[in-house]
């Protein structure tokens, strides 16, 4: 089987070049009108890396997209918000057949914009740059406008005479897209209840099973990445749902089965604290009676003896 080509592209001006788009008014940060990109014939057939942010609303699109190696299938005519940051591999394969005209537009932000600003360290904090493309945001109209208005007042800046205070106010709205995206999904979190709720029945479901089985004595206490593939979602999303649902992240989860576990165990066996330590995937007694009495307030020992 043939592998396919990776490109790298390192600039948005050759961003630009490469969709037939003219040259970008700015080398670091760039509006596209999705309607107006160009696609070569073989570029659906490669992977992408860009060396640059790059933020979009689209609309009237379907296709598959592959990020590492999960593919899915997207059709959407409603406005649908996609985050990729630098490094990350993605291949997009848009169809022929959309049911609506395409629309919509990309932000792109090279990473030295943020140089010696306020997000040159704090744009890590959003996670949903590490969401997969079936975790995307779903927008209300009222939502993609106000998008819109902070993409038209980012636009007009940037198009205006640059002077000293044009990259710190660029840089604000560039801060209250990613605010207002983060509260967007937050709403879809509780607004998409079915799905998310169906993730948090397969969650449980995962972790008693996984708890329930012998391979744990080999395989070890579960891992959030373990956990996410599984669900056949991103670990920054599946943690960023359950905060929103439960209070608790994913870790978290998987500590209160753990304990639960330990709970049944010391109150229905004669096994030692040492034995059920070992059951439960773990190497030290000490890490495991240290986890217990920090989750009840008391000691493995302790908590048995109640029951005396």
């Amino acid at each position: 089987m043939e592998q396919s080509q990776t490109i790298r592209i390192k600039t948005i001006s050759e961003f630009h070049q490469l969709r037939g788009l003219s040259k970008p008014d700015h080398p670091l940060i760039s509006i596209v009108d999705y309607a107006s990109i160009k696609r070569a014939a073989d570029t659906s057939e490669v992977n992408w890396i860009f060396d640059f942010y790059q933020i979009s609303v689209k609309r009237g699109i379907e296709g598959t997209m592959k990020y590492g190696q999960q593919e899915y299938a997207f059709n959407f005519n409603e406005g649908v918000m996609f985050f990729i940051a630098p490094n990350q591999v993605f291949k997009i394969q848009v169809g022929n057949h959309a049911t609506t005209e395409r629309s919509g537009w990309m932000l792109l932000i090279h990473p030295d914009f943020f140089w010696n600003t306020s997000l040159a360290k704090n744009i890590k904090r959003y996670e949903f740059f590490d969401y997969s493309v079936n975790e995307a945001l779903f927008l209300s109209n009222k939502e993609e406008k106000t998008l819109n208005g902070i993409i038209e007042n980012i636009r007009q800046e940037y198009h205006s005479n640059i002077d000293q205070f044009s990259k710190q106010i660029i840089v604000s709205h560039i801060e209250a897209l990613l605010n207002y995206s983060e509260r967007f999904y937050h709403r879809q979190f509780i607004v998409r209840e079915k799905a998310n709720h169906q993730i948090l029945e397969r969650l449980e479901d995962l972790l008693t099973s996984y708890f329930d089985n012998e391979e744990l004595l080999s395989k070890g206490l579960p891992t959030v990445q373990h956990i996410a593939e599984t669900l056949n979602v991103s670990p920054k999303y599946l943690s960023g749902l359950l905060k929103v649902l439960t209070g608790q992240s994913t870790q978290q989860h998987i500590h209160d089965k753990l304990i639960e576990k330990a709970k049944e165990k010391l109150s229905t066996t004669h096994l030692s604290v040492s034995e059920i330590a070992y059951e439960l995937g773990f190497e030290h007694s000490q890490s495991f009676s240290k986890l217990f009495k920090t989750k009840t307030k008391l000691s493995p020992l302790e908590f048995r003896q109640s029951f005396s």
